[in-house]
C-alpha cells in the first residue's frame, strides 16, 4: 500500500492582548494554511465564541465528506460510461453536545444534484454513490453514518451541445 502524508499550518489569530486570560479574552480566529495554496480563515462555531463570517472545522468536515465523495462519484462515473455535467451538493452535518462540553458527530448526509448526459444513465449513477462511499478516504475514516439522497436532472441536448450547464 502508498501511504500519503498531509501537512497543514494553523496559526491563532485571536490574541486580543491578554492571551487566553479568560474563556471571553480571546477571539478563536485562526488561519489555515499550506505552502503555495490560498489560506482558509477559521474559527469556532458561532455557538462557542466563533466568527460566523469564517470557516469552523465542523463546516470543513462536512465539505471535505462532499468533497472527497464528488471526487470519487465524477471518477467511476467516468469508468462506467456515466455522463456527469453537473454536480451540486448541499451536505448538512449533525454534531451533537455531551454533558461533559464535548460532542461528537452523529452523521452527515450528502444531497448532490446530479446533472446527467442521458435518462438511461440513472440507475447506473445511482449504484455508484455506494461504491463512492465506501471509496471515499474521509468517509472510510468516520465513525458515523454518511447517507447520500442523490437528485438526478438530465441535461438539455442543445445545453450538451454548446457545453453549457443546465
Amino acid at each position: 500500500m502508498k501511504a500519503h502524508h498531509y501537512k497543514v499550518n494553523i496559526t491563532w489569530t485571536g490574541n486580543r492582548g491578554k492571551g487566553t486570560a479568560s474563556y471571553t479574552s480571546y477571539d478563536r480566529d485562526h488561519v489555515i494554511a499550506t505552502p503555495g495554496k490560498p489560506q482558509i480563515p477559521g474559527s469556532s462555531d458561532p455557538s462557542f465564541r466563533g466568527d460566523p463570517g469564517r470557516y469552523n472545522p465542523e463546516e470543513l468536515l462536512v465539505a471535505s465528506l462532499s468533497s472527497c465523495h464528488m471526487l470519487w462519484y465524477l471518477h467511476l462515473c467516468a469508468a462506467a460510461g456515466v455522463i456527469v455535467v453537473e454536480y451540486v451538493d448541499d451536505a448538512a452535518g449533525t454534531m451533537e453536545e455531551t454533558a461533559d462540553g464535548g460532542g461528537h458527530f452523529t452523521e452527515v448526509t450528502l444531497f448532490p444534484v446530479i446533472t446527467l448526459a442521458s435518462e438511461e444513465m440513472i440507475e447506473k449513477a445511482d449504484v455508484l454513490h455506494e461504491k463512492a462511499n465506501k471509496l471515499c478516504f474521509i468517509a472510510s475514516s468516520c465513525n458515523f453514518p454518511v447517507h447520500h439522497k442523490p437528485i438526478y436532472k438530465i441535461a438539455e441536448r442543445s445545453m450538451l451541445e454548446e457545453g453549457k450547464k443546465v
